[in-house]
C-alpha cells in the first residue's frame, strides 16, 4: 500500500509503497532512502491531527504501520528535527569539561589570579572540594558509558553547546571563587561532615542509575515503575541524591557560587522530575489492567 508522507506545511515529502506488517523504523529508513538529509534519527512521524486536536500522535518505532490503523492512501506527517548527535556525545563533552577546566584555578593560581598574593598551601576544603568536583564527572563518564540506557540514541546537535556552556561555565564561576586566594573556608569538622554526607550521595545516585538501566534495554522507549532502594519513596530518586549531594558540597566549602549551582540544577532536576511523576501516574493510572502507581514523594522529601 502507499502511504503519503507530509511535511506540517502540507507539501508533499514523499510517497513511499509499504507493507503493513513493517515498523515504523523500517518506514523511516525507506524515507531516508528517498530524502538522504532526513536521517531516521532526524525524523518525527507522527499520524494527522485529530479533530480538536493541534497535533498527532508520534509514532512509535518498534510498532506496525497497521498498529495505528493505516490505510493504503492514508497520510503522515514528518517533522525534521534538524541535525543530530548521540546523547553519548554530548553527555561525554559537558562532563569532561568540569574535569579540565576546575583544577585550572586549583593548579595554576599564579597565572588566574595576577596581582594576588598566592598562598602556600590550599585549604583542606579546597583539596576535597576539587577531588569531589573531579569524582562526581568522572562517575558520570563512566555511567554514561557502561550504565546508562538511553531511549532516544540522538538529540539536537544544538544541545551539545547548550550543554557545554552551562556545565563548562558553572565549573569556572564555582572554581574561581573557591580557589581564590581570598577564599575563607568553614571550619574543618564542617567540611568533613559535609562531605562525608556527601560521599554518601554519590553511592546512592550510582546505585540509583544502575536500578535505573535494570528497567530498559537500549532504544527501549517504554516507561515502567522504578522500584527498589529509594524508588520506594522517591519517583526520581537519582535527582534526590544528586541534589542532596549538590547541598552537602555547598555546605562543606560554604561558598555562594556553589550555591548558586546548586539551585539551578535543583530547579531544573525538579522540572523534570515534576514532569516524570506526572507521566508515570499518567500511564500507570490503574484502569484496564494497568498498574496503578503507588503513592510517592517526587523529588525533594518531606517537602516536595
Amino acid at each position: 500500500m502507499k502511504i503519503t508522507v507530509s511535511s506540517r506545511s502540507g507539501k508533499t515529502v514523499a510517497i513511499l509503497d509499504v507493507d503493513a506488517h513493517e515498523t515504523v523504523r523500517n518506514l523511516k529508513k525507506k524515507l531516508h532512502a528517498r530524502k538522504q538529509v532526513l536521517h531516521p534519527e532526524r525524523q518525527r512521524l507522527t499520524l494527522l491531527p485529530k479533530e480538536g486536536e493541534s497535533r498527532g500522535e508520534v509514532l512509535d518505532d518498534s510498532k506496525t504501520v497497521a498498529d495505528y490503523g493505516l490505510k493504503d492512501g492514508d497520510a503522515i506527517l514528518c517533522k525534521d528535527l534538524g541535525p543530530q548527535i548521540g546523547y553519548s556525545t554530548v553527555f561525554f563533552w559537558e562532563y569532561f569539561g568540569p574535569l579540565i577546566v576546575y583544577p585550572l584555578f586549583y593548579y595554576l593560581p599564579k597565572y588566574l589570579y595576577p596581582g594576588q598574593e598566592i598562598p602556600s598551601q590550599h585549604a583542606k576544603a579546597q583539596d576535597i572540594a576539587l577531588a569531589y568536583w573531579s569524582f562526581h564527572y568522572a562517575k558520570r563518564i563512566m555511567e554514561t558509558y557502561l550504565v546508562h540506557k538511553f531511549g532516544h540514541a540522538t538529540m539536537p546537535i544544538f544541545n551539545l553547546f547548550k550543554n557545554c556552556t552551562y556545565y563548562w561555565g558553572f565549573t569556572a564561576f564555582v572554581s574561581y571563587f573557591i580557589n581564590h586566594p581570598l577564599y575563607t573556608p568553614p571550619p574543618l569538622i564542617q567540611t568533613y561532615v559535609a562531605f562525608g554526607f556527601a560521599a554518601v550521595c554519590q553511592i546512592s545516585n550510582f546505585w540509583c542509575h544502575i536500578l535505573l538501566a535494570k528497567l530498559r534495554t537500549p532504544g527501549d522507549k517504554s516507561y515502567k515503575i522504578p522500584r527498589g532502594f529509594l524508588f520506594n519513596y522517591v519517583t526520581c530518586a537519582n535527582y534526590t541524591a544528586e541534589a542532596w549531594g549538590w547541598i552537602a558540597f555547598t555546605v562543606g566549602v560554604q561558598a555562594l557560587p556553589a550555591a548558586l549551582f546548586t539551585l539551578a540544577g535543583g530547579y531544573q532536576m525538579a522540572v523534570w522530575a515534576m514532569q516524570k511523576h506526572k507521566r508515570l501516574k499518567k500511564i500507570f493510572d490503574g484502569k484496564e489492567g494497568r498498574a496503578n502507581y503507588p503513592k510517592r514523594w517526587i523529588i525533594f522529601p518531606p517537602f516536595f
